[in-house]
């Protein structure tokens, strides 16, 4: 059974693309067969896998009846398969206008991914709660929210917790939050540790046991076009998403 998880926070900064990219490649390292879709229009992550700023995705497969399966495209990961993003997505609610239930419109269209069996789907969103963002979280059977440790307010993810359950309640009622995950956790400051500390005692066992941590090469490799497992796999920070990943198919038999 393939596995959807939509990484979503409506703040941007906090680390969705940079979480959803190197999962989906630590999980290919393990592997899981494994598709990324970019729902962002920035297309950062479908750049940073290696895909052309042209590449047909995601916009063609939502306002076409071109074939699922002719868009999904090889990456520089070996076990990992993109639907990409691209700056068409900015205008997706124009051109799709008239449609009927628009925020189920991904989950229809990747029915016809089926047959490609894979293991895992991973779904980057746009840092909005707008009609991609939406159209994820109708796709989804998980739910993952990166947390930065430096600029958290946790008032903002207790927002953002509203917007899933409400989600939760109206769209997709089957929809679970696999966890609250910790990035940019920098280990020599107080106020990083005292902001999971606080998130702990705020949302107790829904923030995740993995940490990632601040390390300048997980900002250094985009430019390289190369997932943090390629570009320092011996780093604290591959390991971290390592963990994630194994943490992650830990949590799908519970």
């Amino acid at each position: 059974m393939t596995i959807t998880i939509a990484v979503a926070n409506q703040k941007g900064g906090c680390a969705k693309t940079t979480t959803t990219v190197n999962l989906a490649a630590a999980l290919a390292e393990l592997k899981q067969n494994v598709l990324l879709i970019d729902l962002d229009p920035q297309a950062n992550a479908s750049h940073w896998v290696g895909a052309p700023s042209d590449a047909p995705g995601m916009f063609q497969l939502l306002t076409t009846k071109v074939a699922a399966t002719s868009l999904v495209m090889e990456t520089n990961t070996e076990g990992l398969r993109l639907l990409a993003g691209s700056r068409n997505l900015a205008t997706i609610e124009k051109s799709l206008a008239g449609e009927l239930s628009v925020e189920t419109l991904l989950k229809r269209r990747l029915v016809a991914l089926e047959s490609l069996a894979f293991d895992y789907v991973l779904i980057d969103t746009p840092p909005t709660i707008g009609l991609m963002t939406l159209n994820a979280l109708c796709a989804a059977q998980q739910v993952v929210i990166p947390v930065t440790t430096h600029v958290l307010t946790l008032s903002g993810v207790a927002q953002l917790m509203q917007t899933f359950d409400d989600v939760k309640d109206v769209l997709n009622p089957g929809l679970l939050l696999l966890g609250l995950l910790p990035c940019r956790v920098d280990q020599r400051t107080r106020h990083s540790k005292d902001i999971v500390d606080a998130l702990i005692k705020r949302f107790g066992k829904q923030v995740l046991e993995a940490r990632i941590r601040e390390n300048i090469r997980l900002a250094e490799a985009p430019s390289f076009r190369k997932t943090i497992l390629q570009y320092q796999p011996n780093s604290n920070v591959a390991e971290d998403f390592r963990a994630l990943a194994r943490e992650v198919i830990s949590l799908q038999t519970r």
